[in-house]
């Protein structure tokens, strides 16, 4: 588990590109927060670190619940906000995606928690008085190294 304040935007952003130099095909990461919390910006930073051309806008699936963009792994970026029920979720074929071939992003993930993998980064952000809070917990031993990695990353400071 570890915790991170993050002043602006652009560090949430720049957050996102250090976690997408590190993610490899088979991640998942489960993002919480609030409504204006920051998983989108923070979804742009790691598409950005997992190599996603700039001519690929990185925005919410709001309305479409997936987009997936190419980059040195797929990116599979899912927004659960609009499940309105879970029966929903068999159609949508997340099972395929979650755990496979790319990288899974998931906004709003306790919407489905039944189709996530046990081993899984579950990021939450929250926006106190000023800036931002990162908050991080793996679930497994995949995920518990991708968060060691992160936070060496983020105590050297190296750059973005």
């Amino acid at each position: 588990m570890s915790t991170w304040h993050l002043v602006d935007a652009e560090a949430t952003h720049g957050a996102g590109v250090r976690l997408g130099r590190l993610v490899l095909a088979g991640d998942v990461i489960a993002a919480r927060g609030d409504l204006g919390a920051g998983k989108t910006t923070f979804a742009q930073g790691l598409a950005r670190g997992l190599g996603v051309p700039a001519d690929h806008y990185v925005n919410s699936p709001t309305f479409a619940l997936l987009h997936s963009h190419p980059g040195r792994v797929v990116f599979h970026h899912i927004d659960l906000y609009r499940l309105s029920d879970p029966d929903e979720l068999p159609g949508l074929g997340l099972e395929d995606l979650l755990g496979s071939e790319g990288v899974a992003y998931v906004e709003w993930p306790q919407r489905a928690p039944e189709v996530l993998p046990t081993d899984v980064l579950w990021l939450t952000l929250a926006r106190p008085a000023t800036g931002r809070t990162l908050h991080l917990v793996a679930t497994g031993p995949r995920s518990g190294a991708l968060l060691d990695q992160f936070t060496e990353s983020m105590a050297e400071g190296s750059e973005i």
